[in-house]
């Protein structure tokens, strides 16, 4: 108060005037941080979203298994195939000897899981922590050199970091978690659904035949009755000489 002027209200009404732009600019620098403040805090969360939801699918795909074959396989396409051969011919030699030894070997399975693990351990080299990062690393160096990868620690890892970044609480030390594999995706999926497509064409073309059916009979009828109107007609004339 004591740098206001109030000899005159000319100095008055400018010191007033000074007051009220020195607050507008102070009030506009203050929206100006806080607008740049919330944009930087809303694309971290959405980064942050982003990366768990990433991370959380991997850890499904390389730990989604507790029981079979928790490693992934890493034959390719065309091993697959000859191996399939191979079988295909063993299961043929079998079935000769006893019909109930042949069956489906699976490669297509095994392919999927690899396909699967190799996906998730892309996004985990892409959005890991450094930890996680080399254990996807060894996942992979094993993969191309052609031995069976384990995933158990890699899992533990992410696990522990999904929890952590939700503000879960560790898992109890008490508890002996079973050692984790990788999921095995069901292919009966797409069967059943080939198989239901194969019945509806299959009820769609008896449909067409009790269609085709009943044409006939109408014109047959058609026919019938035309052929009945002709012979009433050449009738009639015999039937005036009379």
């Amino acid at each position: 108060m004591r740098g206001i002027d109030f000899s005159s209200w000319q100095s008055l009404i400018v010191t007033l005037i000074g007051l009220a732009l020195f607050t507008l600019i102070s009030i506009g620098i203050r929206l100006l941080m806080m607008f740049t403040i919330q944009q930087r805090r809303e694309r971290m969360n959405r980064q942050i979203n982003e990366r768990l939801r990433t991370l959380i699918a991997a850890y499904k795909t390389l730990g989604g298994s507790f029981t079979g074959n928790l490693t992934v396989d890493p034959t390719h396409l065309g091993d697959l195939h000859r191996q399939d051969r191979e079988a295909a011919g063993h299961d043929e030699a079998a079935a000769k000897d006893d019909p109930s030894a042949a069956g489906p070997t699976g490669s297509e399975r095994r392919r999927r899981i690899r396909d699967a693990a190799e996906a998730a351990l892309s996004d985990i080299i892409l959005l890991g922590t450094e930890e996680q990062v080399r254990l996807a690393d060894r996942a992979v160096r094993e993969l191309i050199a052609g031995g069976p990868v384990h995933t158990d620690e890699l899992v533990v890892s992410l696990r522990k970091f999904i929890r952590e970044a939700l503000d879960i609480g560790p898992i109890p030390p008490d508890l002996a978690i079973p050692q984790q594999g990788p999921t095995r995706p069901s292919i009966s999926g797409g069967r059943g659904k080939g198989e239901s497509g194969r019945e509806g064409a299959g009820k769609g073309a008896g449909g067409g035949g009790g269609g085709g059916m009943g044409a006939g009979m109408g014109m047959g009828g058609m026919g019938a009755s035309v052929a009945t109107g002709t012979a009433s007609d050449d009738a009639s004339p015999s039937d005036h000489r009379t």
